[in-house]
């Protein structure tokens, strides 16, 4: 089979070059490939008289790192392919932050053989001064995600080649960071044109010289500084119920947190409903602090934690995508709902269930309830086809209150109240209302006017009780106006 030799050209000048591989380039017979001929060792090389290709200009034909290594690696099988053996170099060593590498490594095309080189990592950890056994990350600046970032931990980047991968570095961080936050330039560490420079974060694009041997090395962050991150959230939530703690936080248990949620979530529905942003982040806050004390409470006697938590929702997204994180397809909203409502229901096989009815929270509200119930219901058939039927429905359950109040008869009036609401409720779920949160909008509306009235009452020196009813109505009115 054929044969591709992978070696490192270190990681800046030819002293830093084994005199193994000095020989192995200089008087090899074989096509020498080089990913860049931007390193100072080739420099030297070509003054010798070494001749070699060089891949730089793969590098302006595509807009993506990915498609220029995938191109060179195409590039090398089929140079691999025509003279049987021939030797590929890289900056540094072959095993360290080489995509090429790895994309040759996991071919079946070629027969593959890493030679070596010298890493430049102990070079860049004698230049910025750190010891990684503290904690490490090595990152490529040209694929990285935010979520991989520990800044806790000594944190470098490679392979930042130019101001343009320098500003995206730069912007990734600075969602975390903030902009005065040292940041340390190495440019050809180990060599005699080693350059080592600290600057704040913001200025990591700017101004300064950058190319294929610059590697960027991020301070580790104080705990002050990533206050908004997950971690943070989850200390402080395992501080408050620990030892020395707050001894409201100590006590509290899953059931004497349940009316709390229950406020928190009509909290936020306010602030949706309100349109305020701000006060949107401070609930959805508030509901989350109330997840994170369940999940506490669980940890602390040994049931689960906030992890069994994260990991039951993750699992339950994927297995109720298969049209997203797997090959089903999908093409209408309905479609999702159709295949929601069947995984649902395979997941649910097995467990005691004597009625569809089951599936309705206890604890839900009587009108969350009816509209669950309703659902459960109609899951089956048992659901009216026309809004004209649930209209005259809702007619027929006005009548009959009607005949239970003329008949005085207390009970009956309360059951018939019941079932014109629950009439109600199933004409709005035929027109995908939500009876919970319109009638909160109404609370709410009655709220705001009805204030209004009181402070319009109160600036003209009156009392509520002072005025008929007529009169409050003209205030009401105007309230509406108001709005």
């Amino acid at each position: 089979m054929n044969k591709i030799e992978i070696l490192g050209l270190g990681a800046g000048e030819l002293d830093q070059l084994s005199i193994g591989l000095y020989r192995k380039l200089t008087r090899t017979e074989q096509p020498i490939y080089v990913r860049t001929a931007k390193h100072p060792v080739l420099d030297v090389l070509k003054e010798e008289g070494l001749e070699f290709t060089a891949f730089d200009s793969i590098y302006q034909a595509y807009d993506s790192f990915e498609s220029v290594y995938q191109e060179i690696v195409t590039r090398l099988i089929s140079a691999a392919d025509q003279y049987g053996t021939i030797i590929y170099a890289v900056p540094g060593h072959p095993m360290l932050a080489e995509r090429t590498v790895q994309l040759l490594l996991n071919q079946d095309q070629i027969d593959i053989e890493v030679i070596g080189g010298q890493s430049y990592l102990d070079d860049l950890f004698t230049a910025i001064k750190i010891d990684p056994i503290e904690g490490f990350q090595f990152l490529d600046a040209t694929s990285f995600e935010r979520s991989q970032l520990d800044y806790q931990h000594h944190l470098v980047f490679c392979q930042v080649y130019d101001q343009m991968v320098a500003s995206e570095v730069k912007l990734t961080l600075l969602e975390d960071l903030t902009p005065d936050h040292p940041v340390t330039i190495i440019e050809a560490a180990g060599s005699s044109g080693q350059r080592v420079v600290t600057l704040p974060l913001v200025e990591l694009d700017q101004g300064v010289t950058l190319s294929n041997l610059t590697s960027v090395y991020i301070h580790p962050s104080q705990k002050e500084e990533l206050q908004h991150q997950f971690f943070q959230l989850r200390d402080i939530i395992a501080t408050l119920r620990g030892p020395n703690g707050c001894p409201w936080d100590q006590k509290q248990t899953h059931a004497s947190l349940r009316p709390y949620l229950i406020e928190e979530a009509y909290e936020l529905i306010d602030a949706i409903n309100q349109e305020d942003d701000d006060q949107i982040i401070e609930e959805l806050g508030d509901v989350l602090l109330q997840v994170m004390l369940h999940s506490q409470i669980g940890e602390d006697h040994g049931y689960f934690s906030i992890d069994d938590v994260i990991r039951s929702i993750v699992e339950k997204m994927i297995r109720r995508h298969p049209h997203v994180f797997g090959e089903a397809e999908v093409n209408h909203v309905d479609d999702v709902l159709s295949n929601w409502q069947t995984i649902k229901k395979n997941e649910k096989q097995g467990r005691a269930e004597k009625s569809l009815l089951d599936r309705v929270p206890q604890a839900a509200s009587s009108l969350v309830k009816a509209e669950g119930l309703q659902k459960e219901a109609a899951k089956v058939g048992f659901d009216w086809d026309q809004a004209e039927d649930i209209w005259a429905k809702c007619e027929e359950e006005v009548k009959e209150v009607k005949a239970a109040i003329h008949a005085k008869d207390k009970a009956a009036i309360e059951e018939e109240f019941g079932d014109l609401l629950f009439a109600i409720v199933n004409l709005a779920r035929y027109y995908k209302i939500n009876s919970d949160i319109a009638l909160t909008r109404t609370n709410q509306k009655f709220n705001r006017r009805f204030r209004f009235i009181e402070a319009k009452v109160k600036e003209q020196g009156d009392r509520m009780d002072q005025l008929s009813l007529e009169e409050l109505d003209q205030i009401w009115e105007e309230a509406k106006r108001f709005e």
